[in-house]
Order: C-alpha cells, then sequence, then structure tokens
C-alpha cells in the first residue's frame, strides 16, 4: 500500500469485513475464556440468543422503529431550516457576519445539557426527543455547509458574472451545483452524530426506543442486551451510511472522480 493510493472494491470490502471478523474472534476468546466475568461482558452466543428473545418476546423490533422514527424525524427539522440558511451565509457575507457569533457558540453547547430544560417545556413525550435532535444536529449543519458554500472557486463566480448572470443565479447555478456534493457529505456525517443525541434522549424520561431498553438492562446487569442493543444501533448506522454513499455517488458522480 502507498499513501494516497485507491483500493479496489473487492479489497475494500475484504478488508472491511476482515475487521469484524477479528473483533468478533477476541470478542469471544476472552468471554469464554474468562478473561472477563460475563456479568460484565457477555459472550457473543449469549448475546444473540438475548437479541432473538427481545425480538421476538418483547417486542424489541417497536423500539427499533421508535428510535429511527426519531432520528428522521428530528435530523430531516434540522435539515430543512439548516440547508437554506447555511447556503445564505455562504453566499452572503452580511449575512454571516449575522448569524455565525451565535452558531459558533450554539454548537459547542451540548445537546444532553437541554434535555432538562426541554423536559419543562415540552415534558417527556416526542417534541422533547425530536428537540434534542434539532439541538445537536442544526448548529453543526449550519456552519458546515456554510463553510462548504463559501469554499466555491472564485473563478467560476466571476466566470458567470461575465457571462451576464444576476446574484440569483450565482446562488443556484454555481454555489449550490459547486458545493452540493459537499453539503451531501455534510448531511451524511451529521445524521451519524444524531443517533448520538437520540440515545441520550431515550435514557431519560423515555417508555420507549432502544436507549430505554439499555436503560432497563443496565439496571438487571443484562450485559448481553445492552451489547445487543447498541450493536443494533451500529447496524443501522452501517446501512445508512453505505446508502448515503451509494446515494451521493449516483447523484453526484463528478464529486468521486476528483477524489
Amino acid at each position: 500500500m502507498k499513501p494516497l493510493a485507491p483500493v479496489s472494491p473487492r479489497s475494500r470490502v475484504v478488508l472491511g469485513v476482515s475487521f469484524f471478523v477479528l473483533f468478533f474472534v477476541v470478542w469471544a476468546a476472552v468471554t469464554f475464556g474468562g478473561v472477563v466475568p460475563k456479568q460484565f461482558l457477555a459472550d457473543p452466543l449469549t448475546m444473540v440468543k438475548s437479541g432473538w428473545t427481545l425480538l421476538t418476546d418483547f417486542g424489541f423490533a417497536r423500539d427499533i422503529g421508535m428510535t429511527v422514527w426519531r432520528v428522521v424525524g428530528g435530523f430531516l427539522i434540522a435539515a430543512v431550516i439548516a440547508v437554506p440558511l447555511g447556503v445564505l451565509m455562504g453566499a452572503y457575507k452580511g449575512v454571516e457576519a449575522f448569524f455565525e457569533p451565535f452558531v459558533s457558540f450554539a454548537r459547542y453547547l451540548p445537546a444532553s445539557a437541554f434535555i432538562p430544560l426541554l423536559i419543562l417545556w415540552a415534558g417527556i413525550g416526542e417534541a422533547q426527543k425530536l428537540s434534542v435532535i434539532f439541538i445537536g444536529s442544526f448548529f453543526q449543519l449550519v456552519l458546515m455547509i456554510a463553510v462548504s458554500v463559501g469554499n466555491t472557486r472564485r473563478d467560476l463566480v466571476e466566470a458567470a458574472y461575465t457571462l451576464g448572470s444576476q446574484d440569483r443565479g450565482i446562488v443556484l447555478r454555481v454555489l449550490l451545483p459547486s458545493s452540493a456534493p459537499e453539503i451531501a457529505e455534510t448531511l451524511r456525517m451529521v445524521l451519524g452524530w444524531a443517533w448520538t443525541y437520540v440515545i441520550v434522549a431515550e435514557l431519560i424520561g423515555a417508555s420507549s426506543g432502544i436507549g430505554h431498553m439499555i436503560t432497563d438492562s443496565q439496571a438487571l446487569l443484562a450485559t448481553d442486551n445492552i451489547i445487543f442493543g447498541i450493536i443494533v444501533i451500529g447496524l443501522i448506522g452501517l446501512v445508512t451510511d453505505f446508502a448515503f454513499k451509494a446515494f451521493n455517488r449516483k447523484l453526484y458522480p463528478w464529486a468521486q472522480l476528483s477524489r
């Protein structure tokens, strides 16, 4: 391997699968071998059996569905507002000067710190959980999208002006098409962060969801259930990430050629 040298798709799949195989082999070795007590770390076989019981006897599929709905709902609300605002901030320096100080301040505030206030304001229902995801995603999206739009090549903008484009045309025909692949990549990354926020929101005041199951299992020292819940989150995130990447490659093929 050489620095920045591309890897064939087949090799990428083999290497990726190899890591998971190695991970499970080490996990099985330390649990079946007695290196770590089972009450602190369940073995893979027990985890799979407990996961199947959760799905078939305790309705865990509904918890998964509720968590996915919360992530998608909160993230979409954040994206619908953040994308236009980020584009405006990147395109117009006056808008950026007005919003950026507050956005930069707010993006450092942990979304979990708002949970007590959100419970007071919105109760423990879905509004509170969607609000946590919104707060955790919105400010990150706005700033990253603004940077992507603001980094558009100046020669493209100057060429468009030379050809007679107006300000609106510059935004719609130059800035947006140029930064669209980076905006899509930003959405993919922040969607991953949204999963961390929903689990935090479900750990407090929730009656359903993966985070709620993990909290109940922690009280019972059921590490097999906890690990299964964590793995389910990872698998959903992995599938979503690959789907997002495939969609971006199909939508913006020229962006892949420049990498």
